[in-house]
């Protein structure tokens, strides 16, 4: 595993991290202490960044990182998120209701400071009011976040956020289906010292390589429920990706995958092919997920008739149907 710095943020994660989104909820069943393993297996191999929010699973998932990290000595960075317990309206982001949030996690996380808190995804007006990254400001102050981020659907909204200059980490989904970050603004970010959490990595599953016309998921799994937008950003399922036409550019990528390397792990180093990128953070139900998703940490550097065909395919065949949405 190798290490990078998170930003301005003080902390140095590790090249993959772990999302615990899936231990909490909305990816089918899940038992705790398989999570468990999961999260030792990842912290095993050098995993020291684990992001999460007070929605996933109720609090369950940062209930569970709070226990597993009681039982580790080595330097762990936790992020969680916030804002996606009320309605999704300007008007809740209350220095109250931010507090309160914040409190919740410190209580579920069971630490006196958190590490680093992200608006969840908010309303794209917030990004439009200083008052609430001011309110964010006052938390540092006071001691009860060690650093703030925000976690964004659109690359406009990352370039915004970034204009506010205690925003120390910009979350967004960046993926070889989502590549539209590259054109601009992850060197802003780069520019502003400000860390880059990739996240949606494998396009919910599809750049695994092992999906079909014929998978089924739970119904509460989001790739079931949540395929056209119903429950929360479209963006967030496949990275938007119409499932049949993924499938088919799957197929045409599963010829450059390098020996002795799974889909999965080529779809993670590429995204660190860009040194850009503080962090990748691919999910895991089981340690075995974890243990692959970590070494793709140790792979070579992807040829660049690879890197070219896999530009070439977004641009051909995906970038139509998500470039200028996110």
């Amino acid at each position: 595993m190798r290490y990078r710095p998170l930003g301005r943020t003080g902390f140095q994660s590790s090249e993959i991290g772990f999302g615990a989104w899936a231990i909490g909820a909305d990816w089918g069943e899940v038992d705790d202490e398989q999570s468990l393993r999961a999260l030792h297996a990842a912290a095993d191999a050098g995993v020291t960044f684990f992001d999460t929010a007070d929605v996933y699973g109720d609090g369950r998932s940062e209930r569970l990182i709070a226990h597993f990290r009681k039982d580790r000595r080595e330097p762990i960075v936790v992020a969680t998120k916030i804002g996606r317990r009320a309605p999704q309206d300007v008007k809740e982001f209350t220095p109250e209701n931010l507090g309160a949030w914040i409190d919740r996690s410190r209580k579920n996380l069971d630490v006196d400071r958190l590490d680093l808190v992200q608006l969840h995804c908010p309303p794209t007006d917030v990004y439009y009011r200083p008052e609430i990254f001011s309110a964010m400001d006052t938390f540092i102050q006071d001691g009860r976040i060690a650093s703030y981020g925000v976690s964004v659907e659109r690359v406009e909204e990352g370039l915004k956020a970034i204009e506010y200059p205690n925003v120390s980490t910009v979350q967004i989904i960046y993926n070889m289906f989502r590549q539209r970050p590259t054109e601009r603004f992850l060197s802003a970010a780069r520019e502003r010292n400000v860390g880059v959490i990739a996240r949606v990595p494998l396009a919910s599953g599809l750049l695994t390589g092992k999906f079909n016309r014929d998978t089924q998921f739970a119904a509460t799994d989001h790739r079931n429920f949540n395929r056209h937008g119903e429950s929360f950003d479209v963006g967030e399922t496949f990275a938007g990706v119409d499932y049949e036409t993924a499938l088919e550019v799957v197929e045409e990528l599963r010829p450059l995958v390098p020996a002795k390397t799974t889909m999965a792990q080529m779809a993670l180093r590429w995204i660190l092919m860009n040194d850009w990128v503080s962090t990748v953070i691919p999910g895991a139900k089981t340690p075995e997920q974890a243990l692959a998703n970590a070494a793709a940490a140790d792979l070579p550097e992807l040829p660049a008739s690879t890197m070219a065909r896999i530009e070439t395919l977004y641009r051909q065949r995906v970038a139509p149907l998500v470039h200028q949405r996110w």
